[in-house]
């Protein structure tokens, strides 16, 4: 069981404490907040795009395959009624590297989608999630 305690910091800010670390959530000024903290909605990508991500960076270690750089893209896109929800959500995975072993790679997150990421499995209930990789030679 996780155990996440968020306290308010007045007007529209909030902290959460997490079991490793500390979050400042806030909104936008033109939103009526002071801008000092992430936005919920876009720590919900992120957690998406860190959890897939920790999956791969494992299977990249256990696979000892050479990647210099990866990232994950990840783009929301919200409904117009209230309240506003990820109704589609695109992940575009980029490695890029001398050596790239494109199988691999692309296996590595095959296995994150379809097996080992909870959070995107989350999403999945609520979301069309699409999965594009991109390989950049250096």
């Amino acid at each position: 069981m996780h155990k996440v305690i968020t306290h308010w910091k007045g007007n529209m800010a909030f902290e959460s404490i997490l079991p490793d670390g500390k979050i400042a959530i806030d909104i936008p000024e033109s939103q009526g907040g002071n801008g000092e903290g992430m936005r919920p909605k876009a720590l919900m990508l992120s957690a998406l795009a860190g959890c897939s991500g920790l999956d791969v960076a494992s299977l990249i270690k256990k696979m000892r395959l050479q990647v210099n750089d990866f990232r994950i893209e990840t783009l929301g896109d919200l409904s117009d009624t209230e309240p506003q929800v990820y109704h589609t959500v695109s992940m575009i995975y980029i490695f890029e590297g001398k050596k790239l072993d494109k199988e691999k790679l692309s296996k590595a997150v095959n296995l994150s989608v379809e097996k080992y990421c909870g959070v995107l499995k989350m999403f999945e209930s609520f979301a069309d999630i699409t999965i594009k990789i991109q390989f950049i030679s250096q």
